[in-house]
């Protein structure tokens, strides 16, 4: 069987409407996410877009918006207890799971309500 998924190129979180700067300021300022312009054709929908390594992940507006509480994406990290300092300062929930092996780990919500884990490995 070939082979067709060779990795992922972005992830979608949905947002609801107006949700840019508080985007820009979790994303971008707080967890230190480069931006990148959308394309032209595609501005007019809203939301933002990150730079993550050499993924991207896209901030999508959605009208009926409603929280991811159980599906997230999960970010590796370095300093992973530095970056937990980070958002507490910040007033960010921070929440534990059972460790899985060989990484550490936690989670938080982004400003839209969206789950959100940081994962680093041994």
């Amino acid at each position: 069987m070939t082979e067709f998924l060779i990795g992922i190129d972005h992830i979608q979180i949905a947002a609801p409407p107006n949700c840019e700067e508080q985007a820009r300021q979790f994303y971008g300022e707080l967890l230190g996410m480069k931006e990148i312009p959308k394309p032209e054709n595609l501005q007019a929908r809203g939301g933002c877009w990150f730079q993550c390594g050499t993924q991207e992940v896209h901030i999508g507006v959605q009208a009926d918006f409603t929280p991811a509480k159980k599906a997230h994406p999960g970010f590796t990290v370095r300093a992973l207890e530095e970056l937990k300092s980070r958002l507490i300062a910040a007033d960010c929930t921070i929440t534990e799971e059972p460790p899985i092996a060989g990484r550490a780990r936690f989670f938080t919500n982004d400003p839209f309500g969206n789950r959100i884990e940081f994962l680093e490995f041994d």
